[in-house]
């Protein structure tokens, strides 16, 4: 599996592999090294007691130890600024944290503040966040941590948040003033670069981006066509459902029969 397919993974369940493996540690701690997606372990006090391989990859950590023994995520003031302190508490409560749509970058700048990595492995991630209480014999035995990573931007800082805005506010029209202002540069400087090192202009990945949430919808059989894309603020008889032809080559509908193949 790619490290591109791997990072789109969505986390599994692990609770009752955790209750079967605890008894014994290295073998669990060597499964967990093995999983194609982020995961850290915490003790029932907040503090870090495992990070596997793929996290230290991803964040160039060269050293779990720089974080093993040394980190407690029940007294991190950057996750208290993002407002995620209570459904931490909650999770070391025994109660599951979900957190959708979180942006890392806070995050990634801190383990630059505090030396954890040398230079910034990529400029964002936005990712689900999932703490998993893990219960044995009725107390809480461990926290684990995992993400479901959904946009990871590399390259040119400024490339990088235009994506970002775009990808976070693709409901809606496109509006090239409003963005412009967001990302602090003019209209015709926000075209040339977008331009220059996608291949597309920001309006066009703009439709893609709301081609992306629609087909996504579109997915869900328990939804109507219509109601697919009224979920994403657009008409199925309108504009996006000529665009969606336009872009895919195929209505929405026969996008659908095509996923049921």
């Amino acid at each position: 599996m790619s490290k591109k397919a791997a990072l789109k993974q969505k986390p599994a369940d692990y609770q009752q592999v955790f209750q079967m493996l605890l008894e014994n540690k290295k073998n669990l701690y060597t499964m967990l090294d093995r999983l194609p997606f982020p995961l850290e372990v915490f003790s029932p006090d907040g503090t870090s007691i495992f990070v596997n391989r793929f996290f230290l990859e991803m964040h160039h950590i060269h050293d779990p130890l720089l974080c093993v023994g040394k980190y407690n995520i029940q007294k991190d003031k950057i996750l208290k600024k993002m407002g995620l302190s209570e459904g931490i508490k909650k999770a070391f409560r025994g109660e599951t944290l979900a957190a959708y749509n979180i942006n890392v970058k806070p995050l990634v700048q801190d383990l630059l503040d505090r030396g954890i990595i040398e230079e910034k492995p990529f400029e964002t991630i936005v990712a689900d966040f999932y703490l998993i209480p893990i219960i044995n014999d009725k107390k809480l035995a461990c926290v684990v941590f995992t993400m479901n990573i959904k946009k990871l931007y590399y390259g040119r800082p400024d490339l990088a948040q235009i994506k970002e805005y775009l990808d976070t506010h693709w409901q809606g029209r496109y509006k090239p003033k409003e963005v412009s202002v967001a990302v602090n540069m003019s209209v015709s400087r926000l075209y040339s670069l977008f331009k220059q090192y996608t291949g597309m202009t920001p309006g066009e990945y703009h439709k893609q981006c709301k081609i992306d949430h629609i087909k996504e919808k579109l997915n869900d059989k328990s939804l109507s066509i219509k109601e697919a894309f009224a979920t994403c603020g657009e008409d199925s008889q309108g504009h996006m459902a000529r665009v969606f032809k336009d872009i895919t080559g195929i209505s929405p509908a026969e996008w659908r029969n095509n996923q049921a193949v």
